[in-house]
C-alpha cells in the first residue's frame, strides 16, 4: 500500500529495506542484444524500463535504482551518445519515479569508470565526468546517490568526494569484491567501509561479483565499524553461457534463505545484482522485508569492530632475475641488433631453432618471435622462447590482445615471468577474419596500450585484478610503431602515449626510404625511449607488391618497387640484400637500433645482414 515516506535513513533504523534487482539481465532476457546502450532506452524505449522498474516494486522492492550504471560521458561514448548525459539521466530519474508508488525511494545510480580494465584517467578529468552525471540526476531530486560496483576503493573515495560536493543526501557507496577479505588494491574490508564512513557515506556495502553467500563470508570476517549502515547487492550466483545464452543459477528460494543470514550480520539494505530477477526480490522481501533490523550488539558477539587499521598486503621483495645485456639498456652506449624470426606454421622446428643459432652467432642481441601475426596460427612463441632460453638464446616475445582474454593474457605473463623472459612486445593484433582461420573469433579486450599499463602494473607487483602478488615481476616492454600512415603527427602523439604508459623501447614497421631516417629522428627527439627501425629484405617483386599492396602498414617506395622488379631469382634476392644494406647505413645515421625482419624464414639472409650491420657499427668512429 502506498504511504508517506520518511527519509531513507529513519526508514532504515526502525526497518529493513528491500533494493530491487538487476536492470541490464531483465532488459537481455525481454529480447535485447547485448552490445546495446541499455541507457538509451530511457530515452527510446521507456516502457521497457518502466515495466520493469514497476516489476521490481509488485515484488517488494522499495528502493529503486534508476537506469543509469553507464550512463557517463565515458561510457555513453562507445555508442555516440556523450552529448546525451544530461538527458539521459534526467530522464532515468523521471522514469523510475513515475513507474512505482510514492513510498519507494528511488537512486541515483553512478557506477564505475574504471571497471576491471584500470582505466586510469587523470583525478580531474574523473571528477568531471562523475560530477556531469550526478548533476544531472540531481537536477530531478532523486532521494539518494548510490556508487556501485567499484572495484577500487581509490576510485569509490574520488566518486564519494564529488557526490559529497553536489548534495547533503544520503549516498550509498557499494565495492565490488575480488578477495573476500580485501578490496582489489589490498585495503581490508573493514578498513575500506571505515574510510568511506568517515568521507561522508551514509550507507557501505558489497554489490556483484559474488553471490549472496561469499557476501556473508565477506561480512563474518571482516570487522565493521559499528555505526555502519550496511547494503548487500549480491549476484544470483556465477554467470554460465549455455548455447550463446547468458544465465545466471541461483534460485529465487535460495535468495529468500539467505536473506535470514544476511540480516543476521547486520544489513540493513538488501536487494540483488546481476542475473536476480523480481522473483529473487520477492523471496526476500517475503523473508526479511517485514523485520527491523538487527541490534548491533547482538552481531558484535560475533565478530569485533574496527580498532586498528592494517597494512595494505604488499608485494614481497624478489630477487633480480638471472643477468643478460637488455635491448634498451645495451642501446643506449652500442648499436644493438633485434632480428625477427617467425615461429614455423607446422609441427617441426628444426628450422627455426638452425635460425635462431645462426643468427645468435652472427651477433644479434635478441631473436624477436611474432605472436601469430597476421592472424596466421603458428607454432607458440613461449615455447620456442623456453627452448632458445635453454640454448642461451635471447628471446623477445610479441604479445598480442586479439586471441587472450585478461585471464589468459596474465596467466601467459606468468608464464614468461617463470621461464625468466624478460623482454616482450605488445601488440593488439590483426583481425581473426583475415588469417588462416576466418571463422575464428577475435578477443580484444585490451589494446597495446592498455596491455603496456597492466604489465607494468605486473612490475608492481600487482595483478590485472589489482591484487597484490608475492613477487613482482621484470618486464621489459616494447611497443610498435607505424610511421606509414597518413597522418604523422597523429601516429607521433600515439606512440607518445605509449610511452607515458610505461614503454621501454619502440619498435618500428619496415621503412624502405632511406631519407625517412632523419624525419622520424627528428619527429621522436623528445622521447626518452630507444627506437629500433624495421628493415626487411626483399627477396623478389612479387614479395614487395605484396608487401606494398596487402600488409598493413608496410610501403615501399617507388623507387625499391622499381629496382626489385628488374630482376628475378637468385638476382632479385641480392638486390634486396642490397636496397637492406643500404638501409642500415642510412638507419645508423640516426639510431643505434636495428631491428632485421627475416623475409620467409630464410635467416640466412638476416644472418648476412646482422653480420653486415656488426662489422659496420665496428667501423663507426662517431658517436651519435
Amino acid at each position: 500500500m502506498e504511504g508517506v515516506r520518511e527519509d531513507l535513513l529513519t526508514h532504515v533504523k526502525s526497518r529493513m529495506l528491500i533494493g530491487d534487482g538487476a536492470m541490464a539481465t531483465q532488459i537481455y532476457r525481454l529480447g535485447a542484444p547485448v552490445g546495446q546502450c541499455y541507457e538509451e532506452f530511457n530515452l527510446t524505449k521507456d516502457d521497457v524500463v518502466a515495466g520493469i522498474h514497476r516489476s521490481y516494486y509488485e515484488a517488494g522492492a522499495r528502493l529503486i535504482e534508476t537506469n543509469t550504471f553507464g550512463a557517463n560521458r565515458l561510457g555513453l561514448a562507445r555508442y555516440g551518445l556523450e552529448n546525451e548525459v544530461r538527458e539521459i539521466n534526467r530522464a532515468a530519474v523521471r522514469l523510475a519515479r513515475s513507474s512505482v508508488g510514492k513510498d519507494a525511494y528511488i537512486t541515483g545510480t553512478v557506477g564505475s569508470i574504471r571497471g576491471v580494465r584500470r582505466q586510469v584517467l587523470p583525478a580531474s578529468e574523473a571528477v568531471e565526468i562523475y560530477r556531469e552525471q550526478m548533476s544531472a540526476l540531481l537536477e530531478e531530486e532523486p532521494d539518494a546517490i548510490l556508487l556501485e560496483t567499484f572495484l577500487d576503493l581509490e576510485e569509490l573515495s574520488l566518486a564519494l568526494q564529488v557526490a559529497r560536493a553536489l548534495t547533503t543526501l544520503p549516498v550509498m557507496a557499494q565495492l565490488s569484491l575480488i578477495d573476500l577479505e580485501v578490496t582489489r588494491d589490498g585495503t581490508p574490508l573493514g578498513e575500506a567501509f571505515l574510510r568511506l564512513r568517515e568521507q561522508g557515506a551514509s550507507v557501505v556495502g558489497l554489490n556483484c561479483r559474488f553471490g549472496p553467500n561469499d557476501m556473508r563470508r565477506a561480512l563474518a570476517k571482516s570487522p565493521i565499524p559499528e555505526d555502519a549502515v550496511l547494503s548487500v547487492y549480491p549476484n544470483a550466483g556465477l554467470l554460465s553461457i549455455t548455447d550463446g545464452k547468458y544465465d545466471y543459477p541461483s534460485e529465487p528460494a535460495y535468495f529468500g534463505a539467505m536473506a535470514h543470514e544476511l540480516h543476521a550480520l547486520g544489513v540493513r539494505i538488501l536487494g540483488g545484482c546481476c542475473g536476480t530477477t523480481p522473483e529473487h526480490i520477492r523471496e526476500m522481501a517475503r523473508a526479511v522485508g517485514h523485520l527491523a533490523p538487527i541490534d548491533w550488539h547482538q552481531v558484535k558477539k560475533e565478530r569485533i569492530s574496527v580498532t586498528s587499521r592494517r597494512e595494505p598486503i604488499a608485494a614481497r621483495p624478489d630477487t633480480e632475475p638471472s643477468s643478460y645485456p637488455l635491448i634498451h639498456e645495451k642501446v643506449k652506449t652500442d648499436y644493438t641488433i633485434i632480428v625477427e624470426l617467425d615461429p614455423p606454421k607446422d609441427l617441426s622446428k628444426n628450422k627455426f631453432m638452425e635460425g635462431a643459432e645462426a643468427l645468435h652467432k652472427a651477433g644479434a642481441d635478441a631473436i624477436t618471435l611474432a605472436d601469430n601475426s597476421l592472424a596466421i596460427t603458428r607454432m607458440s612463441n613461449l615455447a620456442l622462447g623456453a627452448l632458445m632460453k635453454q640454448r642461451g638464446i635471447e628471446p623477445l616475445l610479441h604479445i598480442s590482445a586479439r586471441d587472450r582474454n585478461l585471464i589468459g593474457q596474465q596467466s601467459h605473463l606468468m608464464g614468461l615471468h617463470a621461464l625468466d623472459i624478460r623482454q616482450v612486445l605488445l601488440v593488439t593484433g590483426d583481425p581473426s577474419r583475415f588469417g588462416d582461420l576466418p571463422g575464428s573469433t577475435s578477443v580484444f579486450e585490451v589494446n597495446s596500450l592498455e596491455m603496456i599499463r597492466m604489465v607494468k602494473q605486473l612490475n608492481e607487483g600487482i595483478a590485472f585484478s589489482g591484487k597484490p602478488l608475492t613477487e613482482r615481476s621484470h618486464f621489459v616492454v616494447g611497443a610498435a610503431f607505424n610511421p606509414h600512415v597518413l597522418h604523422f603527427d597523429k601516429a607521433i602523439r600515439r606512440l607518445e602515449r605509449k610511452v607515458e604508459a610505461g614503454a621501454d623501447f619502440i619498435m618500428t614497421q619496415p621503412i624502405y626510404d632511406p631519407n625517412f631516417f632523419g624525419k622520424l629522428k627528428e619527429a621522436t627527439k623528445h622521447l626518452d625511449v630507444p627506437i629500433f627501425v624495421g628493415i626487411m629484405p626483399l627477396v623478389s617483386k612479387r614479395n614487395a607488391e605484396f608487401l606494398h599492396n596487402e600488409v598493413p602498414g608496410i610501403t615501399l617506395t617507388d623507387e625499391t618497387r622499381g629496382r626489385m622488379a628488374q630482376y628475378e631469382g637468385a638476382r632479385a634476392r641480392e638486390e634486396g640484400i642490397a636496397i637492406a644494406k643500404e638501409l642500415i647505413e642510412a638507419a645508423m645515421e640516426h639510431f643505434r637500433g636495428i631491428y632485421l625482419i627475416t623475409p620467409l624464414l630464410r635467416y640466412e639472409i638476416t644472418v648476412a645482414l646482422t653480420d653486415y650491420t656488426r662489422r659496420q657499427a665496428s667501423a663507426k668512429a662517431i658517436v651519435l
